[in-house]
């Protein structure tokens, strides 16, 4: 049997007037509403990032037929106003990873690149049946971090999540995508039992649970398009130049790595 490959979509501000910041990977209310209707109509099952990492890492409970993860990432308050009343029509589990810095509220260190959730929404996503996980606390690039700053970065994160939710969260998503064997172990050993990255390719289980690869929905996604991904059709050649530039500035991420080990080790 064919190892099951299941699209996880990830989103971030749904918004009507988005600033110049985020608009490339922000979608309309119309536009995702319009995606969740498809979703629907072709049968597929949403899940949570914590339910399928739990399903792949134990084996003993089956995918449900055709599953789908609807995902979010930063913390955009259009997911309050605009995503969680389809969700809910629709009756559709999501998953948000914040950037605990990035909300409004005491721990709010001004990042937030547009009108944020406050705590108050967050609270009324998860009791809506939106899984909450971790994205950072300032969503900086964790590879580029040092070791104590990296594990600032995971713990406050938790910490703040945790502390205003009641519960640790278990699951998280790397800023821009990006991690490294290092950030992957810290991520581990803060507690989260899965992570996603981006990767622009269907999830699957030998990815392992701190690997896991997610398709991005932006402004410029068009319905057939929507289509394709969820279907998992022409997913390379749909982002052949997202992973051309991604592999050139990978190779920039880690010139920069070797460059800063050298001056630790001369200093």
């Amino acid at each position: 049997m064919s190892e099951v490959r299941v699209p996880i979509l990830m989103y971030h501000a749904v918004a009507t007037d988005p600033n110049d910041a985020t608009r490339a990977l922000s979608v309309t209310p119309d536009a995702f509403a319009r995606q969740m209707a498809v979703i629907d109509g072709l049968g597929l099952t949403p899940v949570t990032t914590a339910d399928l990492a739990a399903r792949w890492r134990t084996g003993r409970r089956p995918l449900p037929p055709r599953p789908v993860l609807v995902t979010f990432d930063d913390g955009y308050e259009g997911v309050h106003r605009h995503a969680l009343p389809v969700l809910a029509k629709h009756g559709f589990p999501a998953t948000l990873f914040v950037s605990t810095g990035w909300l409004r509220g005491a721990y709010d260190t001004g990042g937030g690149l547009d009108r944020m959730l406050d705590w108050d929404q967050v609270r009324q996503l998860a009791d809506a049946g939106v899984e909450i996980g971790g994205h950072s606390h300032s969503h900086p690039q964790l590879d580029q971090l040092d070791d104590d700053a990296l594990r600032f970065e995971l713990t406050r994160c938790r910490d703040i999540v945790a502390g205003e939710l009641g519960a640790l969260p278990v699951s998280f998503a790397y800023p821009y995508g990006y991690s490294s064997r290092r950030v992957r172990q810290e991520v581990r050993a803060t507690g989260y039992a899965q992570a996603l990255a981006v990767g622009n390719g269907l999830a699957r289980r030998h990815q392992g649970p701190y690997a896991l690869r997610r398709v991005t929905v932006r402004r410029s996604t068009g319905l057939e398009e929507f289509e394709r991904l969820v279907e998992g059709r022409a997913i390379a050649r749909t982002f052949a130049r997202d992973r051309a530039l991604t592999k050139g500035y990978a190779m920039v991420r880690r010139a920069r790595q070797v460059r800063r080990k050298a001056t630790r080790t001369r200093v």
